[in-house]
This record gives structure tokens, C-alpha cells and sequence, in this order.
């Protein structure tokens, strides 16, 4: 008997999937709080425990595994220098699945994944700031 072993395959390939939760756990560290659909945020939520847990570590070989996972540099150094020491109280459970409705073009169920203790102003920071520079 199969049941539901292992993951959620979401209808995409293996290089497609980690090259996905790469770019959504990138965003979630960056603006701390994204929206997607319910099947994508419960499966995130077990890839950003498990680098949050890295983050908290904070040792080379931490940072040398999370860069592997998330591929850019300047999320890595958000990771270990902001998020990681936040939680270091926490025992785990460091984001939360808000169910957000129905999407609206194919009724596909909508959540809002976060972190629990998350700054408010890191959401749309960088594109501020990028604005503020073109001025």
C-alpha cells in the first residue's frame, strides 16, 4: 500500500520541486510572511523548520548547508544573522499556515505562511528601498 509516503509531489519533476521551495523559502526569509496555495505552505513549512534549526546552529557548516538549499548569499546572511538568534528560546514551530480563502481563477485553497514572531516592516522592504534610491 502506497498511502502518501514521504512528500507531496505537487504534479512537478524533483529539480522542478527543489528549485521551487528554494525560491519560496528565499522569499519568506526575505519578506517574512508570502502568500501561496495550502499544499505548497504546509510542505514549506517543513524546509524553513529544518533551515530556521540551521540558522539557530549558526556554525560554518550550518551556513555551508543552507547556502546549498537556498542559493543566495544575502538569504543565507538573514537566516544566520536576523532569524536565527530570534528564535534561539524556541524549541521549533517557527512559522504558522493561515488559510486565506480560495483563489479566485481556479478555487485552489490559499494560505499565508509566517513567522511567528516576525518584524512587520521586513514585507516589501527591499522593494522600499529600492525605490527610494531610483528618487
Amino acid at each position: 500500500m502506497r498511502h502518501a509516503s514521504g512528500y507531496r509531489r505537487l504534479n512537478r519533476t524533483h529539480e522542478h520541486r527543489k528549485a521551487l521551495f528554494a525560491n519560496m523559502a528565499g522569499s519568506l526569509i526575505e519578506h517574512e510572511q508570502i502568500k501561496t496555495t495550502l499544499p505548497k505552505a504546509k510542505e514549506l513549512r517543513r524546509i524553513v523548520d529544518k533551515l530556521v534549526t540551521l540558522g539557530k546552529r549558526g556554525d560554518l557548516h550550518a551556513r555551508r548547508q543552507a547556502t546549498v538549499q537556498l542559493k543566495q548569499n544575502a538569504h543565507v546572511a538573514k537566516l544566520f544573522d536576523v532569524i536565527g538568534p530570534r528564535y534561539t528560546a524556541r524549541q521549533g514551530g517557527y512559522v504558522r499556515v493561515l488559510k486565506s480563502g480560495f483563489r479566485y481563477g481556479d478555487m485552489a485553497p490559499m494560505a499565508i505562511i509566517e513567522f511567528v514572531d516576525r518584524d512587520v516592516d521586513a514585507k516589501g522592504a527591499a522593494d522600499r528601498a529600492r525605490i527610494e534610491a531610483e528618487e
